[in-house]
């Protein structure tokens, strides 16, 4: 079931297929403009076709909420806090500060930092409900003050619901698909509209947020999950256990497995076809290990990672924090023996909103810090700007810009060269 390949075979293996968005764009432009021109009519046709939608308003009033609060089991809620507690701790750290500095003499420059008047979030709720997705979108964005936290999710499990509701979320709407990211991105006469819309979805997901990116801010164009694992030697289970827990999201998800050891490859290969025989999923691991997957054979750990961050991998497991300082592109890195990709995806703290399709060389995971907004503050006494106004008149002039010139010249003449 899981192939081993030698390192020769690392460029077929590690080049992805290129998702068809170009296709998917054409299903999603119409749909975008006619929520664009009827709001909420169009909304609510879409809502009923994709959604199965049977209700008059797609917001989620909070009675229901509520009874979704009530059916949420002991057991979920305290494992719904621990997340969230380890969550929001490192949202807090991912947070800029406010700062100031005086690089010279009556030149003051700070920045503050404001959070977005409102960020929606998108919880995908198809094959699998993944309210682990409400608490890596929706803490950040209450950790970095969001006014108005919006929430949408196709089909709404009570434990979205539940936790959208105990997590912050001000609304949550029953609607999924490109039009609602249409309705986030335009507004609606029931529908907030965002500033910046986050989380995972399918392809027509993918293709309305590319063509609404400007219109709206967005995280990442997200395509299918991968994990790479480094590994020399280890436990065969777990390291096969980790491959299944990724290949198990979708048929189109990768799981490779780099490693020197040719013995380790064929123990982890056999370990996959002893657990995938008591696997509920086994059906969509297999398709995902068969398309997508294998082990390969390289010839060192220092191959192995510079084949990785070639790959740039959504989530990257590495055996020890020594190999630490050679990892240049991966959305998040699993450290050691202990620290499964599971862990990532539930409660240890970092998102699991993730750079997927080589967009880790660019960007890391969703951050409190895409909820808020830096602004650069600067203050010149009169000194200051007659220090720099040699500089600034000259590289104004050199760019034909005179108005910019005079602009500083026509102050310090005001002043006479004098003055505070």
């Amino acid at each position: 079931m899981l192939r081993i390949l030698s390192s020769k075979d690392a460029p077929r293996l590690l080049k992805r297929r290129t998702a068809r968005l170009d296709e998917a764009e054409a299903v999603v432009r119409p749909i975008l403009e006619d929520v664009r021109r009827r709001g909420d009519a169009a909304l609510l046709e879409y809502a009923r076709r994709f959604d199965g939608f049977e209700g008059r308003s797609v917001l989620v009033s909070q009675a229901r909420l509520e009874e979704a609060v009530r059916q949420l089991t002991p057991a979920f809620r305290r494992a719904l806090r621990v997340s969230e507690k380890n969550v929001a701790a490192f949202a807090r750290m991912q947070l800029p500060r406010p700062q100031r500095i005086t690089p010279a003499p009556g030149l003051r420059l700070s920045q503050i930092v404001r959070p977005l008047d409102a960020a929606a979030a998108y919880i995908p709720s198809g094959r699998y409900p993944l309210p682990s997705t409400a608490v890596m979108t929706v803490v950040p964005a209450r950790v970095a003050g969001v006014g108005q936290i919006l929430v949408c999710t196709p089909r709404p499990a009570p434990e979205i619901l539940g936790a959208a509701r105990l997590l912050g979320a001000t609304h949550v709407f029953q609607m999924g698909g490109a039009h609602a990211i249409a309705a986030f991105a335009y507004g609606t006469k029931t529908v907030p509209r965002a500033d910046r819309i986050v989380g995972p979805g399918n392809i027509y997901v993918a293709a309305a947020k590319k063509l609404l990116a400007g219109e709206v801010g967005i995280d990442f164009l997200a395509g299918p999950s991968e994990i790479l694992l480094i590994a020399a030697d280890g436990d065969p289970r777990a390291i096969a256990a980790d491959m299944l827990a990724q290949a198990e999201h979708d048929s189109d998800a990768s799981a490779i497995l780099l490693t020197p050891s040719r013995k380790l490859a064929e123990a982890v290969a056999a370990e996959v076809r002893r657990q995938l025989e008591t696997l509920p999923t086994a059906a969509t691991a297999r398709e995902a290990l068969r398309r997508n997957s294998a082990a390969l054979v390289v010839s060192s750990l220092d191959e192995a990672v510079e084949l990785s961050n070639r790959f740039a991998p959504e989530h990257l497991s590495i055996p020890s924090a020594g190999l630490l300082a050679k990892v240049r592109h991966a959305g998040s890195v699993f450290v050691g023996p202990w620290s499964p990709e599971a862990a990532g995806d539930y409660a240890s703290g970092p998102n699991h909103v993730l750079p997927t399709s080589g967009a880790a060389r660019l960007r890391g995971g969703l951050s409190a810090a895409d909820f808020v907004k830096v602004i650069s503050v600067q203050e010149l006494s009169h000194k200051a700007l007659q220090q720099l106004a040699p500089a600034i008149t000259a590289l104004a002039r050199a760019e034909g810009l005179e108005a910019h010139a005079r602009s500083i010249e026509v102050r310090l003449e005001k002043k006479g060269g004098g003055g505070c």
